[in-house]
């Protein structure tokens, strides 16, 4: 008996690199409605595929202890196998999902997996004789796995995880409160990972008082959750009235998504909040530093006229912003003013008043 056709989709990494895969497999699962698909990644991810599509369905692997280790992949391979896949796909392609690769390999599967363009991100981050090019994105390099296991996926349909109208507020704390009509819902982001990607904080804080000036109506969410976040977030709030601490009131993702979804903008760094508005229809102002979106990591669906990087021969210098400034002065985010930020901010808000 043949069994029906049943794709491992298998991404860990980090929030942002696991987010960008939603709208393909989405649409994967749309084109191929009589398809399985299971997505393996790490535990904090389920929200993202849970109710993605009914074809689809979410497997969570903690690689870092139960599954650390050849051991702890040979037990995971064992667990994979009698789910009865027939085409696995990486969309991950380090170490470890190259070991699981390896053995669905010899276990006759068909299997493919990402190509990383490796060469042509060294040329882009080369010290001299850069070469300014447009990579594919992470997108088209997920589209091409899947094109190249039997599933070409013609038009991704992705738009939002949520229906037109965003999320359902009232799954939120009182303390979001309903959006008003003439408000302007305003979330930053202003972190990530490495401090080649995070705009000045004392430069931030200017955007947010200049922001407040010109929409006196707004109301500011402040994303993200850390070390630093937990020092600056509250002294933003305590400063700023509009300002709200988004991780103190709400505790999942899934509350974090359905407020973006309400968003009429988000202001972010090249960082894994950038890409769960994305997932929500919201459009992203980004601030890219050290790095840049030539190396194909822009949100889904949103628009080079909305990103904000400076031209500096030394820009970019990596794809993912960990490398230390070669000038020791970071330039790149530095020269960044304020007022640039606001500029393409108020080009996205269309101010409101409570007459409209």
């Amino acid at each position: 008996m043949k069994h029906k056709q049943h794709i491992l989709v298998i991404r860990f990494s980090a929030l942002g690199d696991i987010a960008m895969v939603v709208p393909v497999v989405y649409s994967l699962a749309m084109q191929y409605p009589d398809v399985r698909i299971t997505v393996l990644s790490r535990p904090f991810a389920r929200p993202l595929f849970d109710d993605l599509a009914p074809n689809v369905s979410f497997m969570a692997a903690d690689i870092k202890d139960e599954y650390h280790g050849v051991r702890g992949l040979n037990s995971l391979y064992r667990r994979l196998v009698a789910k009865q896949f027939t085409h696995v796909a990486d969309l991950h392609n380090v170490l470890r999902s190259g070991y699981l690769r390896l053995r669905f390999n010899i276990g006759r599967f068909r299997v493919e997996h990402i190509e990383k363009h490796r060469r042509q991100r060294r040329h882009l981050v080369a010290h001299k004789k850069k070469s300014y090019e447009q990579l594919p994105t992470s997108f088209q390099n997920y589209l091409d796995v899947f094109s190249r296991l039997g599933f070409p996926i013609a038009h991704p349909s992705f738009r939002s995880i949520f229906p037109p109208e965003g999320g359902n507020l009232n799954l939120l704390p009182a303390a979001v409160g309903p959006k008003r009509s003439w408000e302007q819902w305003i979330g930053i982001a202003p972190f990530a990972a490495h401090q080649g990607k995070v705009y000045p904080v004392e430069m931030m804080e200017q955007v947010i008082e200049q922001l407040i000036s010109q929409y006196p109506k707004a109301r500011i969410f402040l994303f993200g959750r850390g070390q630093q976040e937990d020092v600056v977030f509250p002294r933003w709030c305590q400063r700023f009235a509009p300002c709200v601490h988004v991780g103190s009131i709400l505790e999942a993702m899934h509350q974090e998504l359905i407020l973006m979804s309400h968003l009429d903008v988000m202001l972010s760094m090249d960082s894994a909040n950038m890409h769960m508005a994305s997932l929500t229809a919201t459009p992203v102002v980004s601030v890219w530093g050290a790095t840049h979106p030539y190396a194909g990591f822009l949100g889904w669906n949103q628009s080079m006229q909305n990103t904000i990087g400076l031209d500096l021969s030394c820009r970019p210098c990596s794809i993912y912003g960990q490398k230390p400034c070669k000038r020791g002065d970071y330039a790149c985010l530095y020269g960044i003013t304020p007022a640039m930020i606001v500029e393409k901010v108020s080009a996205i808000l269309t101010p409101k008043t409570p007459e409209q």
